[in-house]
């Protein structure tokens, strides 16, 4: 399985591809439905990165694919940046997803 970036800027980008990642860089939302769409038909990729700001602006793009799919694992990362995440984000999010206080 392969991991891929869908970036909105080149610096995150080219960081990822130095580390053996490939990946592309887009700012619409109709370029990342239809970047989304043509990775979620590769069977090779199993974890898809997405940078904070998709997130942030299209919630809705990603969420939908979370909970209608199985794979690829969408996972979001900060940027060059930063993150716009709490410190304690995991130990939240894990609280929240299985209901156990850490």
């Amino acid at each position: 399985m392969k991991m891929f970036l869908i970036s909105d800027n080149v610096d995150t980008c080219t960081g990822m591809r130095l580390a053996g990642v490939d990946g592309i860089v887009v700012h619409e939302r109709e370029e990342l439905s239809r970047t989304l769409e043509k990775v979620m038909t590769d069977s090779t990729i199993g974890i898809v990165l997405l940078t904070e700001k998709f997130g942030r602006e299209f919630p809705e793009i990603i969420d939908e694919i979370r909970l209608n799919r199985k794979m690829p694992l969408i996972v979001e990362i900060p940027d060059r940046h930063g993150t716009g995440r709490r410190k304690d984000f995991i130990t939240s999010y894990v609280n929240e997803a299985i209901g156990l206080k850490l």
